[in-house]
């Protein structure tokens, strides 16, 4: 009798069918903000999410992380649920995005100790840990009792990304992380996001305008238009189908030019989220 096979591994993330209605107007009619939009992530990947501002990007990250109910579809993390094993999903993410919000009169360290006691970590494990993820992205320790009020944007922006990389998230949703920082401080989260991969296992999804941390960071990429992927492969697949069935110049930005007819600086008119949706 052949011995059976090994189970299929659970993929980290899987999004089947997942669409999201806004109503907007003042007949509040309902329009798609993301349309059967279908994923599979395998653990450690680091798969990129490539639209204009408006094609629903963040409306999509804000499903995968439970802040907004699905109207069809489903998505599961690691095999649960996110509506019915919505605790056992929480644990096992953590999100970052442009808006980050903080304690503005405290300090990052007194934010990250204060997001360490809401997941249940020790404090006394949670500051070396915090000091050290806060001193690999380049913010030095004599900025940590400063309050964040008087951090520049970027700076804000890697004490956001250190809060959650504190909990040591299995899947890691990053809407935009590197906005607002300096190239030098952007090369230090990249490779700070390479080296959660590496160490920590981590699968992570990264919405980005930046078409070189794309290419750089992402094992593949979905390119969004109006609420649909148009197109899913390596970022050498999409070069290598863009120039063979396009006759296009093979990089990036043309493969993102033809199948979504803008570039990544447009707005999509008639916003559908209702909010600065990107």
């Amino acid at each position: 009798m052949a011995p059976a096979s090994a189970p299929a591994p659970v993929p980290a993330l899987l999004i089947e069918g997942v669409t999201k209605r806004f109503t907007v107007g003042r007949k509040r009619k309902p329009v798609a903000a993301i349309t059967d939009v279908s994923l599979r992530l395998e653990r450690g990947d680091i798969h990129g999410i490539l639209g204009a501002n408006g094609s629903g990007k963040s409306t999509l990250i804000r499903l995968i992380s439970g802040l907004l109910t699905l109207d069809e579809g489903r998505v599961e993390v690691f095999g649960h649920d996110i509506e019915r094993d919505e605790m056992a999903v929480k644990r096992l993410i953590n999100r970052v995005s442009v808006d980050a919000a903080f304690f503005k009169k405290l300090s990052p360290m007194e934010n990250l100790l204060f997001a360490a006691r809401l997941y249940g970590l020790d404090a006394g494990k949670a500051k070396p840990q915090a000091i050290a993820i806060l001193e690999r992205l380049g913010v030095s320790q004599k900025r940590l009792d400063r309050p964040v009020e008087q951090m520049s944007r970027g700076m804000q922006q890697k004490v956001a990304i250190a809060r959650a990389l504190l909990t040591s998230p299995s899947l890691l949703l990053l809407d935009e992380p590197t906005t607002g920082l300096d190239p030098r401080s952007k090369l230090d989260v990249q490779t700070f996001i390479e080296d959660v991969r590496d160490t920590h296992d981590a699968t992570i999804v990264l919405t980005t305008h930046d078409l070189a941390e794309a290419e750089r960071l992402c094992s593949r990429i979905s390119i969004l238009n109006d609420g649909r992927v148009v197109a899913e492969d390596s970022p050498d697949g999409l070069k290598r189908l863009v120039a063979e069935r396009y006759g296009q110049t093979p990089t990036l930005e043309a493969a993102f030019m033809t199948w979504t007819g803008r570039s990544l600086d447009d707005d999509v008119e008639d916003d559908q989220s209702g909010d600065d949706e990107t």
